[in-house]
């Protein structure tokens, strides 16, 4: 089936249906490269597999970066109605936890560049927090509301410590730990509230269930940030790892139907970070605790994360192509 191109001036038309969502396929995509980097180290995977990644991640990110600029000058009401909404103004941090990894993959060819993004991210990404959690204290809020994209500022802050190990800078020990520290902590109430929300409320709409998959990010990225903060793998490492294959192996079976039951949307991009996160912690963990069961774990996971990220991005680009943006958002 060929796929129908439209003129340039109707694809920037779409612009002003450009989701901030969609920062989300440049934390997958960063997230995927990190793993591939990992599975080098580990496996000699192809070195070119993790830069190509590289690559597309950081073209990506421009290219949503600029899109969303056209997007913010044209329809800022758009964007305006887009941060006020009690669902989608969560998914802003999108871009701060986009910013928090680049660097990562940035530091090899230009660190000075990689620390100033860390640095200007890491306040924008805590200030972020802040305000959204202030928004959620001052005025009542909606059960229905309450829903797996509440937690991305909080899966924002943890990846604050991420990168510091990469980057070269002076000790940020007190950083890490805070970014850790406040990530975890409001991991348990929010995870609480969205649990209670889906156990004793009405199912969420199809397009919101692939957002099901966020409420691994927290165990996944908590796993990474807190080895990168503490430097090892203890006990409290591997019961967050654990705890997130757990929750991975139930949500896989719960979303076992999504390409059946529900057409595409943008929102299905919401399984493709955790999925990365998921596959970066597996491939952590089988470094430092060496083993077939570990490796088959890790591999069959980095496997099915690249499948997974390698259809949505096709996806999202023919129904770009075929100008479908506003109908896939």
């Amino acid at each position: 089936m060929s796929v129908r191109t439209l003129p340039a001036h109707r694809v920037w038309g779409q612009l002003d249906s450009l989701p901030v969502s969609l920062f989300g396929a440049v934390m997958a995509l960063t997230g995927l490269a990190l793993a591939w980097q990992l599975a080098h180290k580990r496996y000699g995977a192809p070195e070119w597999i993790a830069d190509f990644i590289g690559a597309v991640a950081i073209a990506a990110f421009l290219a949503l970066a600029l899109g969303y600029a056209i997007k913010l000058a044209g329809a800022p009401d758009a964007v305006l109605a887009e941060f006020r909404h009690p669902i989608a103004g969560n998914l802003f941090g999108t871009i701060f936890i986009s910013l928090l990894l680049l660097p990562i993959l940035l530091a090899p060819l230009n660190l000075l560049l990689a620390q100033a993004i860390w640095a200007a991210s890491t306040i924008g990404m805590l200030a972020f927090a802040w305000l959204i959690i202030s928004r959620w204290m001052s005025s009542r809020q909606q059960v229905e509301h309450a829903t797996p994209v509440w937690i991305i500022p909080v899966v924002g802050v943890l990846n604050v410590p991420l990168a510091v190990p990469s980057l070269g800078l002076p000790p940020m020990h007190g950083v890490m730990v805070a970014g850790l520290a406040i990530g975890l902590f409001f991991t348990v109430p929010l995870f609480t509230l969205i649990f209670s929300r889906l156990l004793f409320q009405p199912p969420m709409p199809d397009d919101l269930l692939p957002s099901l998959m966020i409420l691994t990010a927290p165990f996944a990225v908590g796993f990474s940030a807190y080895v990168a903060t503490a430097g090892n793998v203890d006990l409290f490492a591997e019961s967050l790892y654990m705890l997130n294959l757990f929750l991975l192996a139930l949500l896989l079976e719960r979303l076992r139907n999504l390409w059946r039951c529900c057409p595409f949307r943008i929102s299905w991009w919401a399984v493709s970070f955790p999925l990365a996160a998921s596959a970066v912690a597996a491939l952590r963990f089988a470094v430092a605790e060496p083993g077939w069961i570990t490796d088959a774990i890790a591999l069959s996971i980095l496997a099915f994360t690249t499948l997974t990220l390698a259809g949505l991005m096709a996806r999202t680009l023919i129904g770009l192509a075929r100008g479908e943006l506003r109908r896939l958002n």
